[in-house]
């Protein structure tokens, strides 16, 4: 082997070590992962994707150029060696310096080294653009452009919970139980958290505001009442305590009864919708009924945000 063929194995074995890095390299960044950094400000995301975006052709490009290194080395050794020899020869080499090392060492930094070299696959994607170009555009054709990832929520709860879990995270245990809550929140129905129908405290319509009534109303301690014609399957509005400053004794019902706030809901339906409605009607308070219109139990705000949170919220009128 004279000095210019093992120059020429040296730097054809470099150049083969760069297309196996980079593929590596570009490759291992996820779209998305690439698109929420450059939305965040990282500007070497966002040099990455200007190529990452033509996947196929990139991806074409990247492995013309090895396969095109690799046949050159074979030959050379060929030409040089026996068969077997040079088989032999062009496959460690290429294994060692082409393949194990490099990929080795941008898969450790993927993004510095692709954001470091989108000039040379720029130029690189221009030189072989009449080959790559076709040979992409088929593949687009057949198999479709590169697709994001999208996580399940399952999926997303499990990083959120080993992003806790790391030192380096700056995700504490607090926002660890909410944010998992947020997401867990809207797979359950109102009937897993309303306030059963026995339980809940509420007035007849045709009831006149006294003594005992306003007694009463203190000892539940609630801010808001639901108020029932009939019988208490009927729930026809909600009364607020606050309404009953500087009312006299005597006052009705029906004049402080408010409908327009009155939200209905399903024993089925799933919290996010509840919430919705709820601030849809600025109602802090749903009253879930069945299809036949009979009062179950009812909702409250406190009731989904504890959901939310996961830890129960203690008011002044709980027992700690």
């Amino acid at each position: 082997m004279d000095v210019f063929q093992l120059f020429t194995v040296v730097v054809l074995l470099i150049l083969g070590g760069s297309f196996a890095g980079l593929t590596l390299a570009f490759f291992s960044l996820d779209r998305a992962e690439l698109e929420r950094k450059s939305a965040l400000g990282d500007k070497r995301a966002t040099r990455i994707l200007h190529v990452r975006r033509r996947g196929n052709e990139l991806l074409v490009t990247l492995l013309l150029g090895n396969v095109a290194v690799s046949s050159s080395i074979a030959i050379i050794f060929g030409e040089m060696t026996s068969g077997v020899v040079a088989g032999i020869l062009s496959t460690a080499l290429i294994l060692i310096f082409g393949e194990i090392i490099p990929q080795a060492f941008c898969a450790r930094h993927a993004l510095s080294v692709a954001a470091r070299t989108t000039w040379l696959i720029e130029g690189l994607m221009i030189l072989f653009y009449p080959i790559s170009k076709p040979i992409a555009w088929i593949l687009d054709i057949v198999l479709g452009q590169s697709m994001t990832t999208v996580w399940s929520k399952r999926e997303l709860e499990h990083i959120i919970q080993t992003h806790e879990d790391d030192p380096r995270s700056g995700v504490d245990a607090d926002e660890e139980r909410i944010l998992l809550g947020a997401l867990r929140y809207s797979d359950k129905t109102a009937e897993q958290v309303m306030t059963k129908k026995e339980d809940v405290f509420a007035i007849p319509l045709g009831m006149t505001l006294g003594s005992r009534l306003i007694d009463q109303i203190k000892k539940e301690g609630y801010t808001r009442i639901p108020v029932y014609e009939g019988d208490k399957d009927n729930v026809v509005g909600v009364i607020y305590v606050k309404d009953l400053i500087g009312r006299v004794t005597g006052a009705a019902v029906t004049d402080l009864i408010r409908t327009d706030i009155l939200v209905r809901t399903t024993p089925t339906r799933k919290l996010d919708e509840v919430l919705n409605a709820m601030i849809s009607k600025h109602a802090h308070m749903a009253v879930v009924t069945e299809k036949s219109g009979r009062f179950v139990g009812i909702v409250t705000l406190e009731d989904i945000l504890e959901e939310i949170i996961g830890r129960e919220i203690h008011d002044e009128n709980d027992l700690l």
